[in-house]
């Protein structure tokens, strides 16, 4: 599997649409090649692509459509069928593959999905995203993380040097949460570590004090969907989830929850490979 991140400037929060259409575009075209030196390009059976961000109507963001056109005229130029999935559903996928519970790909989980672009917990059924039992209603989780990350002079994205920076904490932390209803908020999180640091908190502290906050919300949120779904296993993915911190908290909460590798909590372009195959297994 290949990957390249894009540049993201000194300081900025991110990419704009079009600066990630444009990004995209020039950079697909040099990974195929790279691709083509190290795998048989010839021995493909189906192309997966992911089209959307989440598999909801309405669900929409341009830089998916530069996927979608690669995949396309590859997949036209070799004879191939096409395999349309989406973003959320390759965490998924990769989620269940990476945790080893191959078996839930026609079984129910709980399934966390906490990056930069998303914050929820999903009802999920044979790779299938049934229901979302909770999710953030303002600020992602992922989000939070990174502007502490970049108010602390970390390039974007910074959720693993905000991570290694409240490991360096042993401190006691008390974060303050909001839920209502089985959905959070995170746009108060900003707030509270950022008068932290105003009032002298140190690093360390206030990257502490943000991780902890994400995680007694999370397992909140994980307590009120397990009472109306008991016995259900819960697994974890996208990039905030590989937070160590995080992971250590939720693990003493709640045993036998699953967590995700880093390299398949933050990429699931290995999940949307799967899905292609699963797919095409099962006609």
């Amino acid at each position: 599997m290949l990957k390249k991140f894009l540049p993201v400037k000194e300081g900025a929060l991110g990419l704009r649409q079009s600066e990630a259409v444009f990004h995209h575009t020039a950079a697909l075209p040099e990974l195929l090649r790279e691709l083509d030196g190290q795998f048989c390009l010839q021995q493909i059976n189906a192309v997966g692509v992911s089209v959307r961000p989440r598999p909801v109507e309405g669900s929409y963001m341009p830089c998916f459509l530069v996927g979608e056109a690669a995949a396309q005229s590859f997949a036209l130029s070799k004879g191939l069928p096409v395999v349309s999935t989406s973003h959320q559903q390759g965490h998924l996928t990769a989620a269940l593959y990476a945790a080893k519970r191959e078996d839930l790909y026609a079984g129910k989980a709980l399934v966390f999905h906490v990056s930069g672009g998303t914050t929820e917990l999903l009802l999920c059924d044979a790779l299938n995203i049934t229901a979302v039992l909770g999710e953030s209603l303002d600020l992602y989780a992922g989000q939070a993380v990174d502007r502490l990350g970049v108010k602390l002079g970390f390039a974007f994205p910074a959720g693993p040097e905000v991570s290694r920076l409240a490991a360096e904490c042993s401190e006691k932390v008390t974060p303050k949460i909001s839920l209502k209803d089985g959905d959070c908020h995170f746009s108060g999180l900003e707030n509270q570590y950022t008068k932290l640091l105003e009032q002298g908190a140190s690093p360390a502290y206030a990257a502490k004090y943000c991780l902890i906050a994400v995680a007694k919300t999370l397992a909140e949120m994980l307590e009120k969907a397990q009472d109306a779904n008991p016995g259900l296993p819960c697994i974890c993915a996208g990039g905030v989830m590989s937070s160590d911190v995080i992971r250590g908290y939720m693990e003493h909460r709640f045993p036998g929850i699953a967590f995700v590798p880093g390299q398949y909590s933050s990429d699931n372009a290995a999940g949307v490979a799967i899905f292609a195959a699963e797919a095409m297994k099962n006609g």
